[in-house]
């Protein structure tokens, strides 16, 4: 499959996601219908790109990078465009005023305006059966719980962390579409149009676009690779 992303698109999200996250990926070797290391590279770099900015607020080094997708400009493509959107929302925001819109979001006064996870949109409550069956799985893969960690592991941040990770470091796409389906298809759409829409978003209203934008490619990636 050829992705719908032109290099440039690529080459901007790399040069953000280096920066975005500290995990070190392997070299990864690609068989079969696995796709292109440049489209790995990609779809890992997006995942990894959102969980950075979902799990803190980003600081200025992050948000300077971010801004450079405002270089891919505009394009007929919704998901170039959705970078390019990011970007000018990066050169027109500062650290400080992305901190108070974060805390708003996420954090709040006993809580925020999202509740940003899997257990609680697919419940409307936390650590609920959802949280236990992506447990299970995540012990299956591997995966263990950081004692530095307080949050449930299907906070959203997590979830894409754990992609890009499957991504990295060259799970099989049938493993990784098994991901996706079981703990994120079912209400990622439904987060990030939230968010899009949140009152107290501005800078995270185009994260919620990319978000969107992102999901609409992948799901249509796992499918038709799969």
């Amino acid at each position: 499959m050829t992705t719908q992303s032109p290099d440039t698109v690529t080459d901007n999200m790399s040069s953000v996601t280096a920066t975005s996250t500290t995990q070190t990926a392997p070299a990864v070797t690609f068989w079969g219908n696995e796709g292109t290391i440049e489209e790995q590279h990609y779809r890992a770099g997006a995942y990894s790109l959102l969980a950075a900015l979902l799990r803190n607020s980003p600081e200025q080094a992050l948000l300077g990078h971010v801004a450079e997708l405002a270089a891919i400009g505009q394009s007929s493509d919704e998901l170039s465009l959705a970078m390019s959107m990011l970007g000018l929302a990066a050169n027109d925001s500062s650290p400080e005023s992305i901190n108070d819109e974060f805390h708003a979001l996420f954090i709040g006064l006993g809580r925020g305006e999202l509740v940003p996870f899997g257990s609680w949109y697919q419940t409307g409550f936390l650590m609920e059966k959802p949280l236990a069956v992506l447990r299970e799985d995540l012990a299956i893969l591997g995966f263990e719980r950081q004692n530095t960690t307080h949050e449930p592991e299907d906070h959203v941040a997590a979830l894409c962390e754990v992609m890009a990770m499957l991504i990295s470091d060259g799970q099989v796409l049938p493993r990784q579409a098994d991901f996706f389906n079981a703990h994120l298809d079912a209400w990622i759409d439904q987060f990030f149009n939230d968010l899009s829409t949140a009152k107290n978003a501005v800078f995270y209203r185009a994260v919620g676009r990319l978000g969107t934008a992102f999901i609409e490619f992948e799901r249509s990636y796992l499918s038709m690779n799969v």
